[in-house]
């Protein structure tokens, strides 16, 4: 999470009710991805609720 509150690269975030991963910020807009789902991008970057950092997901050896 970058010290604004945003999500960043490799945090695990909620959209609505679909959990997912920040796999890249294009041009400002942050682009997730989830397990059997193509990339999309983030409909609402303020309303994606972040589950896990990328730190945290390395520590439990999920990144």
């Amino acid at each position: 999470m970058t010290a604004n509150g945003r999500p960043s690269v490799g945090d695990e975030v909620m959209e609505g009710r679909t959990r997912a991963v920040v796999t890249d910020i294009r041009q400002g807009v942050l682009w997730l991805r989830a397990p059997g789902r193509a990339e999309w991008p983030a409909r609402d970057p303020k309303q994606l609720k972040v589950i896990r950092t990328r730190g945290k997901r390395r520590a439990a050896g999920d990144a």
